[in-house]
């Protein structure tokens, strides 16, 4: 029997994240010495106040399901850190928690896109975000912001790429893979666009938004343009900034008529997420930041440390990222090199291989849907950063010129 998959499945693959993180762990257990840069998930453990906070609530018997926005309580607690680190006020009714925040990605579009509609996604983009517009009929449409520009999105190239079926905007500060930081400058020209295009709904993924190397406090959007607030989704979750990700609780808040259709998704998918997890979260929103400086400072040691190593390396152009996890890396001049066995990098993804060999594991920038690029994480040892650094550097140096 020949199993038929469905062409909703097949317009999706799997995580180029995940199977870059899936490589190097094979070559780890097989012995190799492999430095894994691949994947933006802290090294840090989930604060102790948050830990026990779980503890308590399962010793409480809160181990039931879940109202499928979400605990109100917990609803609360977003609703305070909104109006506390944000400056935005939500109602209750406009904040959903989901099992973490790609669920609520998933759900806002399933809730809104039909078959042809129009996503519009800056290049470089996380993997996840063209994936579940196609997963849920839409067609994503892609526009390059490369180095020249900071990897950040233009206001002239959002004005140009408009049309008919746009639906949404997707905007992603500090970006993935990008560390790329939007200044208010830049938000309010893209928001004077969206103003003439009052169809256009935007996603605003957030999850970074207190690993900031500039010593800015988080600004969104909507902090400079409160008058879109009606058209946004506002993303965000416990993961990077509390170390949360094995907790997978996200939120969104955003317009009723849009968080309502939402859970209707959710509750015919998960239903409401981990009651654990829930506690948790909120004795995370409501415990403070006093934690993170030191985390924060730790991440912009390695992004400097990294960063001060590659900008030196011939063939490498490197995009120094104002905040999240990551180094993008332009590795153009290394295309038509030749590796000491001979063989000739003709790609990104040659580029990652070859460095795979000679120990540190990134992801290529084709993952992202900017190539010849490559990307590293920094949410890992300051040691094994640095070494990472020297090692791509050695690597680099032993290539042959193009023939």
């Amino acid at each position: 029997m020949t199993l038929r998959l469905s062409k909703r499945v097949q317009r999706v693959a799997l995580s180029a994240n995940a199977a870059a993180k899936s490589r190097a762990t094979e070559l780890r257990e097989a012995g190799h010495d492999i430095l894994d840069l691949t994947t933006g998930e802290p090294d840090f453990d989930t604060p102790k106040h948050i830990k026990q906070a779980a503890y308590t609530a399962i010793a409480a018997g809160a181990t039931k399901y879940t109202p499928t926005l979400g605990v109100k309580a917990l609803r609360g607690a977003v609703q305070r850190k909104l109006r506390r680190e944000n400056h935005l006020d939500y109602p209750l009714p406009s904040i959903v928690i989901a099992n973490g925040a790609k669920q609520i990605i998933f759900n806002a579009f399933a809730a809104t896109l039909d078959e042809g509609d129009e996503v519009l996604v800056p290049t470089p983009y996380w993997p996840s975000f063209p994936d579940s517009v196609r997963f849920n009929g839409g067609e994503p449409v892609f526009i390059e912001c490369g180095l020249a520009q900071g990897c950040k999105l233009t206001a002239e190239q959002l004005e140009q790429h408009i049309g008919e079926r746009t639906r949404w905007l997707i905007l992603n500060g500090p970006g993935n893979p990008s560390g790329a930081v939007y200044s208010a400058l830049e938000l309010q020209a893209i928001a004077e666009v969206l103003r003439r295009h009052p169809q256009v709904l935007i996603l605003l993924d957030e999850l970074y938004e207190h690993i900031r190397f500039d010593g800015q406090a988080a600004q969104s959007l909507l902090n400079v343009a409160p008058d879109l607030q009606t058209r946004c989704l506002l993303v965000g979750g416990v993961s990077k900034t509390y170390a949360m990700t094995g907790w997978r609780i996200g939120f969104g808040a955003g317009p009723r008529v849009l968080t309502d259709a939402m859970a209707v998704v959710q509750s015919q998918s998960t239903s409401g997420a981990s009651s654990v997890g829930q506690a948790a979260a909120l004795a995370a929103f409501d415990g403070g930041l006093d934690f993170l400086s030191e985390q924060v400072a730790a991440y912009q040691l390695r992004r400097d440390l990294l960063v001060n190593t590659l900008r030196d390396v011939d063939g490498l152009d490197v995009l120094e990222p104002q905040g999240g996890f990551f180094v993008f890396v332009r590795c153009a001049g290394l295309l038509g090199r030749y590796r000491p066995d001979g063989a000739r990098l003709a790609s990104d993804a040659d580029v990652v291989a070859y460095l795979l060999e000679e120990g540190v594991a990134g992801v290529a920038g084709s993952a992202y849907g900017l190539s010849p690029w490559f990307r590293l994480s920094i949410a890992t040892s300051t040691d094994s950063v640095a070494e990472a650094g020297r090692r791509i550097a050695r690597a680099c140096a032993q290539l042959r010129g193009a023939a």
